[in-house]
């Protein structure tokens, strides 16, 4: 039994011895490894780092550029004081006075067929302002909201120089698409009702270019220009043109400081005297004087004055603009591109006929003043009816004025 025993515990003690020497050998193992990565991994990777800092100093790139100081640089655009802004406004269309001549009509007769009416047009404008000042102003773009109606003017120009001249009691007809009856003989008396081409009137009383009349149960008064007359036995001969070319013009001291909100006081033979002239190379002015006269006969404006814009801004009609767009006066041009932005016109008369009235509305009345058509001056660049104060915001030539003021005085000693 004690054999048996003895040889039984000799076998736990081996496997236990070699247990143990296996997990000792494991061990040290190990610890060898673990020796080995650390070694590699830390003088390995200095060795690496020494490798990377021996590239030659001749193939590094070095920027020549400063450093950039962005404070400086906002606070510089903050002391230029500039700032552009978009303008998006509602603003008037003009209509546009088409002229046409009537050969049956006598000679310097004129006849309204329509009345022009008002558009209304949104426009966008860059503006840029320097100190809170503006510096320049660009139209962007436009679109018309509300289309404008041309106003369409017959012009005798028949040989006959006799016409009707209405008496009290004859019967006229209405000429233009639409008539307005006002209580009393001005464009800014109250309005009774409005009447339609061919509508039979009588005629009451004459009171200068209105007459008062009475068509059914209405009785008022009505612009003379925008009637006829249908009786035959009235005609009367009238005086030719030709014996008022001695007539002086209103303005005897022709001076810079004009007011120019004052007809001229020239004849239709008279305008047409001043604007023949050897340096109307494509007789533009020459063939447009009677518009020149009639402007002033509707719009209460200096002819004179207007002819002289349009001569100086075409130079006599020879310009681009007022060859291929029939606009003499560069209407709508803008100085950073004049040609695209210059309106174009069908014909002469359009521009000239659209520049009286621009003149009289908004640069050589002030705001309120009765004008023509009803309407009531905007005076927007009003700064006193005279050259010197259209040339404030008309143009930005300082020099623009005595131009003008050149040409009117040539114009003026042709007389």
């Amino acid at each position: 039994m004690k054999t048996k025993e003895t040889a039984t515990k000799r076998k736990k003690r081996t496997i236990k011895l070699t247990l143990k020497n296996s997990i000792t050998f494991l061990t040290f193992i190990l610890s060898i490894l673990y020796i080995i990565i650390f070694y590699n991994y830390y003088f390995g990777r200095n060795k690496v780092y020494a490798k990377e800092t021996s590239t030659s100093i001749q193939e590094t790139k070095i920027s020549k550029a400063q450093k950039i100081n962005i404070e400086e640089i906002i606070n510089q655009n903050i002391n230029t004081g500039q700032k552009e802004e978009y303008v998006v406004e509602e603003t008037i269309l003009e209509y546009i006075t088409k002229y046409k001549n009537n050969e049956k009509l006598p000679k310097g007769k004129i006849q309204v067929i329509q009345e022009g009416r008002q558009g209304k047009q949104e426009i966008i404008t860059k503006k840029t302002y320097e100190e809170g000042t503006i510096i320049s102003e660009q139209q962007i773009s436009s679109k018309v909201t509300k289309a404008a109606m041309d106003k369409i003017v017959e012009i005798g120009i028949g040989n006959n120089t006799n016409t009707f001249d209405p008496k009290i009691g004859d019967m006229l007809q209405v000429t233009s698409d639409r008539l307005p009856v006002m209580v009393e003989p001005n464009e800014q008396s109250q309005k009774i009702t409005t009447l339609s081409k061919g509508d039979n009137l009588k005629l009451l009383e004459i009171e200068n270019t209105w007459y008062k009349i009475s068509c059914l149960s209405t009785i008022g008064y009505v612009k003379s220009e925008n009637t006829k007359s249908i009786e035959q036995e009235t005609k009367q001969e009238i005086k030719k043109e030709n014996e008022k070319q001695t007539q002086k013009p209103t303005h005897t001291n022709i001076n810079i400081d004009m007011a120019l909100n004052q007809p001229s006081g020239l004849t239709l033979e008279q305008f047409k005297k001043i604007l023949t002239d050897d340096k109307d190379t494509y007789k533009i002015f020459e063939e447009n004087a009677t518009y020149f006269y009639y402007i002033e006969q509707q719009y209460k404006i200096n002819g004179v004055f207007v002819a002289a814009v349009g001569i100086h801004e075409s130079a006599w009609g020879t310009s681009k603009i007022a060859r291929q767009k029939n606009n003499l006066f560069g209407y709508g041009a803008y100085d950073s591109n004049p040609y695209n932005g210059a309106y174009h016109f069908s014909s002469y008369s359009e521009s000239i006929d659209l520049l009286a009235r621009v003149f009289v509305k908004y640069y050589i009345n002030p705001k309120g003043t009765n004008i023509y058509g009803g309407e009531k001056a905007m005076g927007t660049y009003y700064n006193g009816p005279t050259l010197n104060g259209i040339n404030k915001r008309y143009a930005t030539d300082k020099n623009w004025a005595n131009g003008v003021f050149k040409t009117m005085k040539y114009l003026y000693n042709k007389l």
